[in-house]
């Protein structure tokens, strides 16, 4: 996984006039499937406590076409949702560029493929992330598995230390793995 690690610059967020969607998907009946859903509302509680509007939510168990125009109302945007790649020990953020992994079923719509039609249908497709979140269990029961927690805990605090600090990723500014950070 660490060749996909792409150069990126974190000081938009500190740019309290830009707007930022962090969306979650996944589905939480579904154990550690709800990783992205949860990253959201751990955000959702933050952006309050620090009073930062410039940061807006959006959650559901998938992601649908519509959801292309939503995106070109924003400067930037994190996807946030679970992985099974092995290669991934807790948790890994990548830029989303349309390029790779788009695609698109009757049920549900890519992260790759919304950018994509963001901008070829409306010439304005946002800086686009997606937060990867290590899941372990996706059986038909509620709640997280301890180590998903952990791995849930571990990206959260990543971006709210990028919220408060963007210097840690502007100076040769990577994307790190969670394996690389203390």
């Amino acid at each position: 996984m660490q060749g996909q690690v792409k150069p990126v610059s974190a000081v938009f967020i500190m740019n309290k006039n830009k707007k930022i969607l962090l969306y979650g998907y996944g589905n939480p009946g579904r154990q550690d499937d709800g990783l992205g859903n949860q990253f959201v509302e751990k955000f959702r509680q933050i952006a309050a406590q620090k009073n930062l509007q410039n940061i807006h939510f959006d959650s559901n168990y998938q992601l649908n076409i519509e959801d292309a125009e939503v995106l070109t109302n924003y400067d930037y945007v994190i996807f946030a949702d679970a992985t099974i790649d092995g290669d991934i020990e807790k948790f890994l953020l990548t830029k989303v560029d349309g390029k790779r992994e788009v695609s698109f079923t009757s049920h549900s719509a890519s992260p790759s493929y919304l950018y994509m039609l963001a901008n070829d249908l409306f010439g304005n497709a946002p800086e686009t992330y997606l937060m990867h979140i290590r899941g372990y269990e996706f059986e038909f029961l509620e709640g997280l598995t301890q180590e998903a927690q952990a791995n849930l805990e571990a990206s959260v605090k990543f971006l709210e230390e990028i919220l408060h600090a963007p210097e840690l990723l502007a100076k040769n500014a990577v994307i790190y793995e969670a394996s690389t950070l203390s």
